[in-house]
């Protein structure tokens, strides 16, 4: 089985014009027409509304509130979810930060997804992959392959402490530039995939949409899942 994933930190809608477009959002969403989508910097009724104009299924995970909404990271996806919860990746006094897991229906059993946005000081970075890793992606009742996505905040490929984390435990693509949107030099948004993943592709979305709905571009992956069957616990 052979499904998309991608990771678009959306910066509530706000696009570079500095206009709330919501509508903007949704098109460039459709440019990719990933089976899977985490989101961050997101809004709950964003989310929604998001799902709604999409057909999909949406899971949110808040990490505070910003306007008096929920705000923080979400998932669209085409899946069914068996189940979702939060977690927190909050650290120091810094702002709050977290993450949502996913358990995935998939025709070969379950996928389990963390979409999660990590913060902007090194430690702090430091201390939340190591949490991530520790207490979500290697955790016991994991049955079935594991992807994370989402904004981890980490400007050189290989000389921070997320990289070398997650690719002692997950395969990680060659790193692509993904901010600012219209000339890109950081590499903040990322995929990693379960080796038991085979991987047909992953790109940053260009378009001209793209460039100036957000800040940043969108990473889009496509993957495949080699026969593996799953309980559904």
């Amino acid at each position: 089985m052979t499904f998309s994933v991608a990771s678009y930190n959306i910066h509530k809608c706000c696009g570079l014009d500095r206009r709330v477009d919501l509508e903007r959002i949704a098109d460039v969403l459709k440019e990719i027409d990933a089976d899977l989508v985490g989101l961050q910097e997101v809004l709950h009724p964003q989310a929604d509304a998001l799902a709604e104009r999409l057909g999909m299924h949406v899971a949110m995970g808040p990490t505070h509130d910003r306007q008096s909404l929920p705000y923080g990271n979400a998932v669209l996806t085409r899946f069914a979810i068996h189940r979702s919860h939060t977690f927190d990746l909050s650290w120091a006094a810094r702002e709050p930060r977290g993450g949502i897991r996913l358990d995935l229906i998939m025709a070969d059993g379950l996928l389990h997804v963390f979409n999660v946005h990590f913060g902007l000081k090194v430690r702090e970075r430091a201390a939340q992959v190591k949490t991530l890793v520790r207490e979500h992606i290697l955790h016991a009742d994991l049955t079935g392959p594991r992807v994370v996505i989402g904004d981890l905040n980490e400007w050189f490929p290989f000389r921070g402490p997320v990289g070398r984390a997650l690719r002692r435990e997950l395969h990680g693509p060659r790193i692509r530039r993904t901010h600012p949107a219209p000339l890109p030099i950081f590499p903040l948004d990322r995929i990693y995939w379960d080796r038991h993943l085979s991987s047909d592709g992953f790109r940053v979305h260009r378009s001209r949409l793209a460039r100036v709905a957000s800040d940043h571009l969108p990473v889009v992956a496509r993957l495949r899942m080699n026969g593996l069957r799953t309980p559904l616990g």
